[in-house]
């Protein structure tokens, strides 16, 4: 037998994303964003993409779509917008690395790139490229007898794309940053296509 637990009124349209964090204390919806104690409008076009940050509960980033093209990183419990940085292109999905303080977001329309960000300062570590229509899905996959921790990506043009960017979860403790981070861009080890 099913029972609703509590029902909350806020979306006049049909919502597009809506997320719940890890701790189950936040739930975020988009067009406009709307997080249950607070509301945040800051976004110039409809939200695409939300992720609740693992590591620090109450921190959720959304992204914008093409007439916003921004990142926004929000406080949930104060409701404070923390950063914002446009990417110059619409956000159509985020995933936050559990391992290390980053966040990889997929710009639509430009390369079709994914790009990493380093949270707390929101420098672009790298660019990854490799799809030919703009990637609309991102999942974190742990692959056991490897014990590696891989993305997945969804997109257009059909086929999914595994990605070692995120490496091993054992050894991101360790790894010192690259300087350089094109070697992400061309490595054609680090991706595989499926059909």
């Amino acid at each position: 037998m099913k029972r609703r637990v509590k029902k909350e009124e806020g979306h006049t349209d049909n919502g597009k994303v809506v997320k719940l964090s890890l701790s189950l204390r936040y739930m975020a919806s988009s067009n406009p964003v709307t997080q249950w104690f607070h509301r945040f409008e800051e976004h110039t076009s409809a939200v695409k993409a939300l992720a609740w940050c693992p590591f620090q509960g109450n921190l959720l980033a959304s992204g914008g779509g093409g007439a916003d093209g921004c990142i926004k990183l929000w406080n949930a419990h104060t409701g404070a917008c923390l950063n914002s940085i446009d990417t110059g292109s619409q956000v159509c999905a985020l995933l936050w690395n559990k391992n290390e303080r980053e966040l990889l977001s997929s710009p639509g329309f430009t390369q079709n790139q994914l790009a990493l960000w380093k949270y707390p300062s929101m420098v672009k570590m790298a660019e990854l490229t490799g799809h030919t229509s703009r990637v609309l899905y991102m999942a974190q996959v742990i692959i056991q007898g490897l014990k590696v921790r891989m993305v997945c990506t969804a997109a257009g043009d059909e086929p999914l794309r595994l990605w070692n960017v995120f490496g091993v979860p054992e050894l991101a403790a360790k790894v010192a940053p690259k300087a350089n981070p094109e070697p992400f861009s061309h490595n054609s080890q680090g991706r595989f296509s499926a059909r």
